[in-house]
């Protein structure tokens, strides 16, 4: 019998980390909150893309989540950039940092808990 399914190939990973003296940090089982940025792209990606289309062949599938990829990373306004494409954020005079919002500080951005600054 072959030794190389993926429980074989976790073995052999944590082995060779701890020979190499490497530490690792593991995510429990069922604890979403502890990678919550991938969580929610995943929650997205299904809600967005795969709850809505249906892949009759895999070419299908790539090329609709090409499409996706694009739409979602140049054309799609993102909470994070001030509600502005990844483009139009780009496209802005001087470097961008987006901050928390202050306690009762006004602000333009829509987005409850950040703020746009741009540093000139």
């Amino acid at each position: 019998m072959a030794r190389n399914g993926p429980e074989f190939v976790s073995r052999a990973v944590r082995k060779w980390l701890d020979e190499s003296g490497v530490k690792t940090l593991f995510i429990e089982p069922g604890s979403p909150w502890e990678n919550a940025h991938i969580e929610s792209f995943n929650s997205r990606l299904r809600d967005e893309f795969l709850n809505r289309e249906i892949f009759g062949t895999l070419t299908e599938a790539q090329v609709l989540a090409e499409q996706h990829r694009v739409y979602h990373d140049l054309d799609r306004s993102h909470s994070s950039l001030g509600y502005l494409t990844p483009a139009e954020f780009a496209a802005l005079d001087g470097p961008q940092v987006l901050l928390p919002r202050v306690a009762g500080e006004a602000s333009d951005s829509p987005e409850k808990g950040e703020q746009l600054i741009i540093l000139s």
